[in-house]
């Protein structure tokens, strides 16, 4: 019986949080399905906002959050699942909807490149710090509002300015707690990895 003490694991830089899980295919795949499902589940958890088309949800909050643990490649993959899944038929975007067809699409759209964002950013150490985990977020939020306002405006015929009044500004004050819970959460995470390592 050996006594040596195994070795420390190094959490080296371009190190995500998913990538602390043993390596393997099967991983990558629970990973990826496990994302979209989380995506799909927060967006459970939805207001209506009155005189917007668009509800208050938990899903671009998964969406960030998916794709800075996964990084760039799992995180897109999640979310494109979230979305094709979505799109078939599965009724896990917000409100139980699914399909193409709704004004609040364009979101869906920019989670999935917001999350790909942001997961390439974690691989620069962007989630494990304060700071710079905040900047990743309110990056991520501002692609999901650039892909998503301009379709709802599209969608909707509404201006423009309407649309950033419908499908922008209601949303600020929830982003901004969002971002707070990640700013906390993700250091966190590698500070726990960190003892555990």
């Amino acid at each position: 019986m050996s006594t040596a003490a195994a070795p420390a694991r190094t959490l080296r830089a371009g190190t995500v949080l998913a990538d602390l899980i043993p390596a393997s295919r099967a991983r990558d795949i629970a990973l990826v399905v496990g994302g979209a499902a989380l995506t799909g589940l927060a967006a459970q958890i939805s207001v209506p906002v009155p005189g917007s088309p668009v509800p208050v949800s938990g899903q671009t909050f998964a969406a960030l959050l998916v794709g800075t643990a996964l990084g760039a490649r799992r995180g897109f993959l999640a979310l494109a699942l979230y979305a094709v899944a979505g799109m078939a038929g599965v009724p896990w975007f917000a409100q139980a909807s699914s399909g193409y067809g709704m004004p609040s699409f364009g979101y869906i759209l920019g989670m999935l490149l917001a999350s790909t964002v942001v997961g390439a950013l974690a691989r620069r150490g962007a989630d494990r710090s304060v700071l710079r985990t905040a900047g990743a977020m309110v990056l991520g939020s501002a692609i999901i509002y650039a892909v998503g306002v301009p379709y709802l405006a599209l969608a909707t015929g509404m201006t423009f300015g309407q649309a950033v009044a419908a499908g922008l500004t209601p949303f600020l004050i929830g982003d901004a707690l969002k971002a707070a819970l990640a700013m906390g959460a993700l250091p966190a995470a590698w500070k726990l990895a960190g003892r555990k390592g």
